[in-house]
C-alpha cells in the first residue's frame, strides 16, 4: 500500500487558467439531435465546457497560471528548483514539455524539470511527487504544473464522450515551513483494467498509420471515431469507482487518524455529476463539503482537482482547513491525500 506522510511541506498558491472559448452542451447539435444533447445534460451535468483554440496547448495554459501565480506571489524565479509537468496532451513527444516551460517561465537553468505522464489521478500523484521534493534540504520551491487539453482526444462524433472533456491549466506552488503541518497521501494503480479508458493507436505499441487515422462506426449506436481517439467504457469505469474509491477514502483517513467532521471540504475529480454524487452518498459527506465545477467545465481529467479549488475559492487567502483530494481514472489508477491548508493564496480563473 503506497501510504506516504510529510510534515512542513504544502501547498502556498494556486492559480488556474481556461481558455476563453465556450462550447455549449446544449447547442453542441451539429451531429447530435437537440433531445439528445439535453439527455447527456441531464444525466452528465455537464453544462458548458471550455475548448483550446488551434494552436494553444496545455502547456501554454499552464504558462499563463504559473506567470500569473509567481508574479501575484511576489516569487524570486530564481528560488523554483524543480518544475514538474503534469498531462497525458503534451506539446510533443520529445522534448518533455517541463524543460520548455522552465525556459517560458525564465527559471534557473538549475531548475530540475519533467513530464509525468499519467491521467485523472495526475494531480495527486504529481503532488506527492512536488512534496518528496520539497522536503530535501536544498530545494526551496517546487512548481507544479497540471495541464490538458482532452477536448483533442475524443471523437466529437462519439456520443460517449463527446459531451463529457473540456481544458485548462492550473499552477501550484510548493514549498517548506514547520507550520504547514502533516499531509497523507494513499496511492494505487490496477493495469489489468487498462482497456477501460484507452486510445489504441498513435504510440509506439500501435504507431500512426492511415487506417488508425479512419474513422469507423464502433457500435450499435453509430458513434464513430479512429483508432487514434480515446475511448472510455463507461459503466466498467463506473464500477471500478465503486469498487476502489470509498475504500481508498476511508482507508486513508485510517491511517492518517482523521475523522470525517475533521475535514472541511472534499475534492473529488469531477468526472460526471452522477458519479460525484454517488460518492457524496456513499460516504456521507455533507454536499456543501464537495464542491462541484463540472457544469462549468466539463471532465478537465488531471485538472479537475486544482481547477475545482481555484473555481472555488478563487481571489480567497485560506487561512487553516483541512482538504480531500481524490483523484480516480485512466490505468487505472487512484490517489487520494489530507492537505492541511495554511495561509494559501487562491487566485481568480483567468481566460485566454
Amino acid at each position: 500500500m503506497a501510504f506516504l506522510k510529510f510534515e512542513s511541506v504544502g501547498i502556498k498558491g494556486l492559480a488556474a487558467c481556461v481558455p476563453a472559448n465556450k462550447v455549449i452542451n446544449r447547442n453542441y447539435t451539429e451531429i447530435f439531435s437537440a433531445d439528445e444533447a439535453e439527455l447527456i445534460v441531464e444525466k452528465t451535468g455537464i453544462e458548458e465546457r471550455r475548448f483550446a483554440l488551434p494552436g494553444t496547448t496545455a502547456s501554454d495554459l499552464c504558462f499563463e497560471a504559473a506567470n500569473n501565480l509567481l508574479d501575484e506571489l511576489k516569487v524570486d524565479r530564481s528560488e523554483i528548483d524543480a518544475l514538474l509537468f503534469v498531462s497525458q496532451t503534451a506539446d510533443y513527444r520529445m522534448p518533455a514539455s517541463a524543460i520548455i516551460l522552465q525556459d517560458r517561465l525564465k527559471l534557473s537553468k538549475n531548475t530540475l524539470a519533467f513530464d509525468i505522464n499519467i491521467g485523472c489521478s495526475g494531480y495527486v500523484y504529481g503532488l506527492s511527487v512536488a512534496f518528496m521534493y520539497a522536503q530535501q534540504e536544498h530545494i526551496r520551491k517546487v512548481l507544479l504544473l497540471v495541464g490538458e487539453t482532452r477536448s483533442r482526444v475524443y471523437s466529437p462524433k462519439d456520443r460517449t464522450t463527446a459531451f463529457l472533456f473540456g481544458d485548462g491549466g492550473t499552477a501550484t506552488l510548493i514549498e517548506k515551513n514547520k507550520g504547514l503541518g502533516v499531509s497523507n497521501f494513499l496511492m494505487g494503480s490496477d493495469g489489468s483494467r487498462q482497456n477501460l479508458i484507452k486510445i489504441d493507436a498513435g504510440g509506439y505499441r500501435n504507431p500512426s498509420s492511415f487506417d488508425t487515422l479512419k474513422e469507423k462506426i464502433t457500435d450499435v449506436y453509430g458513434n464513430i471515431r479512429s483508432a487514434e481517439h480515446g475511448y472510455m467504457k463507461g459503466s466498467d469505469v463506473f464500477s471500478f469507482v465503486l469498487r476502489e474509491i470509498p475504500g481508498n477514502i476511508k482507508t486513508l483517513l485510517r491511517r492518517a487518524e482523521y475523522d470525517w467532521e475533521d475535514l472541511d471540504k472534499f475534492f473529488f475529480h469531477q468526472a460526471n455529476k452522477f458519479m460525484n454524487d454517488y460518492l457524496v452518498k456513499k460516504l456521507g459527506v455533507k454536499v456543501e463539503k464537495a464542491p462541484q465545477s463540472l457544469q462549468k467545465y466539463g471532465n478537465t481529467s488531471s485538472v479537475s482537482i486544482p481547477l475545482n479549488v481555484v473555481d472555488h475559492y478563487g481571489g480567497q487567502r485560506i487561512e487553516n482547513e483541512a482538504w480531500l483530494f481524490s483523484g480516480f481514472g485512466v490505468g487505472m489508477s487512484w490517489a487520494s491525500a489530507i492537505i492541511q491548508a495554511r495561509d494559501i493564496k487562491v487566485l481568480p480563473i483567468i481566460e485566454v
